[in-house]
Order: C-alpha cells, then structure tokens, then sequence
C-alpha cells in the first residue's frame, strides 16, 4: 500500500525524533541507538528546536485537499508537536526537568536497566556503552543547573531537597548492591561483574557531581515558593504548559473551579456509602475505619501486588461485555524501587514492547504499606492496567492501521486523552461491577475526589499562590489522601506544572461525548461501539477527539 505524504512526514519526523531521544526509542522497542543517551546540552538542544521549526513547516504546508481524516489528524498534530517544543524550548522547561525526584537524570539508568536486556554480547556492549556515556550526560545536566542559576529558573526547594535525598540514598548503596547492575537483564556472572565496575568507575563519580552541584550554590538559589508564578515568566510558562499537557487553552481560574464544583459531587456519593455503613454523613469516620480493618490492609508487599495481579485478571474477563478487542500484550505487575518509592506515586504504568518482547508493566508503590490499602488499590489497578493505560496504550501501539508516530508518538500531545480514559476506566469498572465491596467503592470515589483536588491544587499552587502546606492539608482533610500520599503528590505536582490537569480534563470530555451520542442516538447509542472508536484511532488532542468521534460512532439510520 502507497504511503500518503503525511504519513511519509510522520515517518521521517518519528525517525528524527527518536534519533535524538534515544531512551524513547529503546522504550519502544526501536534498538537502533541504544548504546546512546541523549544530549541535553546545546547541540541536543538546537537539534531538537531544528526538528520542530521543519516539522510545524511542513506540515502546515499540507492542504486539507484529498486528505483523509486520519491523515489530516496525523498532520494537525505533527504541527501541534511542532509548537510545543518550540514553546517548551523558548521557555526553558529543561532548566526545570533537570532537578525533578520523579523523573531527573539521576533515575534514568536504573529505569532503563528494567527495559533494557543486556543478554547477548551485542545488547550487553550497547548497554554498556550507555553506561560509559553517563558521565558526559550528567556533565551536561549540571551545565544546565548552572545555566538554570543565571537564568534564575530554578526548580522549588522541595523538589530540589527531594533529588538531593534521593541521589543521597543510591550513592549510599555500596556497589555491590548497586541497583544497575543488580537488575540488569545479563547472560552471566561476569557480565554482571563488568557492569558492577563501569557503575563504580563511571555512573556513582557522575551522580556524585551532579549531588555536589545541587548542594551547592543551586540549592541556595531555589524558589521558596512552590509555584511556578514565583519564576521569572511564571505566569505565562503556566499558561502554555496547561496548553501542553491539556491541549486546551483554559483558565486557570476556571479549572479550580471546576475542581471544587467535582469535590461537592462526589463527596455527595462517598456519603450514601458511609450512611449505608452507619457513619452517616462522616466520610472521615468511615475513611478511618477501613484504615484500620486488618482484612483491608496488605500483610505484605508481595500480596498487594498479587491482589493487583487478580484484579487484572478479573478485568480482562471483564472487559469483553464492553470492548469488541482486547490488547494482544500481557500487563504484569512489579513493586516500586526501593532507592525512589519514597517519591514515587502511588502507581504508575510502562507501555510493553511493540515486538512482544516485554509485557506492560504496572509499578505498585509498597512503601509505607500499611497505608496502601486494597480499597484504594483496586480503582487504581483498573485505571493503570485493564480497561485503562494499559488496555488503551497497547491497543494504540499494536493498531498497524496507524503509522509509528501515531502509535507510539502520539502521547506527546495527547496526555489528557490517555489519563482522561485511565480515570473514565474507573468509572467505567464500577459499571462493570469490578469492584468488590462498598469499601472499594469508596475507594473508587476517593480516587475520583483525588483528580478533582489536583484541578484544585495545582492551579491552587501554579496560579493563585497556595502554599504547599495549603496543598497537602486539601489533599488529607478535603480528597481524603493520607499523609504520606498528600505529602509525596503535592510534591510531585510542584515537580510539574498542569501535568496533574491531564486527568479530570481528559474524563469530562470522554463522558461529554458518551451523553452527547447517547442523546443523539437514543436507545440505539452502542456502548461497545463508543469504546472501539475512542481506542481506535489512538492517542489524541481532546478538541480533535470532540472533532471526530461524533463522525466514527455510527448514527442510527
């Protein structure tokens, strides 16, 4: 079959684009550079603004003249693509993105060895090579904080305090206990041994000077406040970055709002269960009972990971009433690295590779375990694994009727579309009867309570000068969140502006469009039918998705 001219661009602006994001393409399965890291020193940097000045271009240059719908998508958001790096560059996001606790350069190599085999003598000199490169990289990322100094865009303190404690902890795990090469995926003991002597000799050196360089005059120079309204052009790196991550232009004001008018809703709900419990209108009361309900709280990390394991397997069988297709890739379930689960959420999800090579991946956080309890594990496992990430995003990269950028590119702009379905999977699993008990139900609701507050303290923190105490003391007595997670999240969203808008945005379009096809379409509405075409066509802009969807889901004759 003769490839359009857009799917043509695409093809070259993914291999551009991989080229100079070598992780990405590992990630995905791609092993042409894996023996590379990327270079976020200038070169790297005027490369990547090179690809997207050329990409906006030509695709802007495209008519909508003999285009067919999904290639006019792919073209729309390889333009998209475009502006965003142009913007992200201009405003320096990568001064902020070098000192972050949850994604800095300081926890690349022990991600990567977890998606990286070094099995075969070409693999395992590949990672190797990475390895020997690391200290150049790190070289580069304290070019950036020096950089980031004279700029005065420097990260808040908190987050700078958080990647200090982190690096603090693995350089105090002697090498022989050295997370990379513990995990790594090698043939051998000597292997093994060999990368145990690159890590002492090459990456413990790199993150030592990177630490040195935090604590130092960087450290001092942090932002007290925790918003990004206290950095020079705050405001607007704000305003672009909701942009970014929602694909929206909204208010900031508008979408706090949004977020208490959500609270209300759905702390009415969490009361018709704490009611039915005999706590009458306590939600709090109730909250506390299940947190000390010995049956609710997991005697081990291995067994909240096997009740995560079951309620997958629970979904799947599950998601067939719903879904005409389901994802070829298995989704196995792993706990949270010891050296990072102090700042890790309290899940996550990695795609599986296109080749099948490695499964999907949901990381269950374990630390503080007495508080991970299973009423609040159940609405996150169906929102990380099936039907949510996981169903969605191995769906997407498996769809061969899309070209690579759209199946494997596409989340770079369409970060509402997929958390937005991740928590529209929760409800949806209630409406499945997926979860157990009331208690789960509950849970499920808190979850739901827990999206609405980050609308509420993100552009709380970002836009109108909460302070982070403002933000934990909502997210434990208003969401409902424990201590540790109020603490660990209002962190993380300090750590990135708007991304944690991504979830309740993305939900309330998704349903808007179900009440809006289910009014036009009456009693012949296919709920089936709407799950097929959400998922595919792959990851989207919301106002794209608003765009089409109405044309995909057929209409009664």
């Amino acid at each position: 079959m003769t490839s359009s001219i857009v799917d043509q661009l695409a093809e070259t602006f993914w291999d551009r684009f991989l080229e100079l994001s070598p992780l990405t393409a590992t990630v995905n399965g791609d092993h042409r550079w894996d023996h590379r890291l990327p270079d976020p020193g200038p070169d790297g940097r005027a490369a990547v603004r090179d690809l997207a000045i050329w990409v906006r271009a030509q695709a802007g240059a495209i008519p909508d003249d003999g285009l067919s719908v999904e290639d006019r998508i792919t073209r729309d958001m390889l333009s998209v693509v475009g502006e965003v790096f142009l913007v992200d560059a201009e405003q320096r996001i990568d001064s902020l993105q070098v000192v972050d606790q949850m994604a800095g350069p300081q926890t690349l190599m022990p991600q990567l060895t977890q998606l990286q085999p070094a099995d075969t003598p070409e693999r395992f000199e590949a990672f190797a090579s990475r390895l020997r490169a690391y200290p150049a990289y790190m070289a580069a990322n304290r070019e950036l904080l020096r950089e980031a100094l004279a700029s005065g865009l420097t990260a808040p303190r908190i987050v700078a305090e958080r990647t200090i404690a982190q690096l603090e902890r693995m350089l105090a795990i002697p090498i022989e206990e050295a997370v990379v090469p513990a995990m790594a995926e090698v043939a051998n003991d000597a292997d093994r041994e060999t990368l145990r002597e690159i890590v002492r000799d090459h990456v413990y050196p790199a993150d030592a000077a990177f630490l040195d360089a935090l604590r130092g005059e960087y450290l001092a120079a942090t932002r007290t406040e925790p918003g990004i309204w206290s950095a020079p052009n705050g405001e607007a790196i704000y305003r672009a970055q909701i942009l970014h991550w929602t694909t929206l232009d909204l208010e900031p004001a508008e979408l706090h709002q949004i977020g208490l008018d959500e609270m209300a809703s759905i702390e009415m709900e969490r009361r018709q269960i704490a009611r039915a419990a005999g706590f009458g209108d306590d939600t709090v009361a109730y909250r506390q009972s299940l947190t000390v309900d010995p049956r609710n709280i997991p005697a081990s990390r291995q067994a909240l990971v096997d009740r995560a394991m079951e309620d997958i397997e629970r979904a799947d069988a599950a998601a067939t009433r719903v879904f005409s297709k389901a994802p070829n890739a298995a989704c196995r379930v792993m706990p949270v690295e010891e050296y990072k689960e102090r700042d890790a959420p309290f899940a996550y999800y990695y795609p599986p590779n296109p080749d099948g090579s490695r499964p999907g991946t949901y990381w269950v956080n374990t630390f503080d375990l007495e508080t991970r309890l299973f009423s609040r594990l159940a609405a996150t496992t169906y929102h990380e694994a099936t039907p949510g990430h996981h169903f969605q995003i191995s769906l997407e990269s498996e769809n061969t009727n899309l070209n690579r950028f759209r199946r494997f590119g596409s989340r770079i702009v369409g970060g509402a579309y997929v958390e937005g379905w991740g928590l529209y999977a929760e409800r949806l699993a209630d409406e499945l009867g997926l979860y157990r008990d009331e208690a789960e139900r509950f849970g499920m609701l808190d979850g739901q309570a827990w999206r609405a507050g980050r609308l509420v303290v993100d552009t709380g923190m970002h836009a109108l000068r909460w302070t982070r105490q403002q933000s934990v003391d909502y997210l434990l007595n208003d969401v409902g969140l424990s201590m540790t997670d109020s603490t660990i999240e209002t962190d993380r969203y300090i750590c990135w502006p708007a991304q944690a808008l991504t979830y309740k945005v993305g939900q309330r379009e998704i349903e808007r469009l179900r009440r809006a096809l289910t009014a036009r379409d009456g009693a012949a509405f296919s709920l089936r039918q709407f799950h097929d075409e959400v998922l595919a066509h792959g990851s989207l802009p919301l106002a794209t998705l608003a765009r089409e969807l109405p044309n995909w889901v057929t209409a009664p004759a």
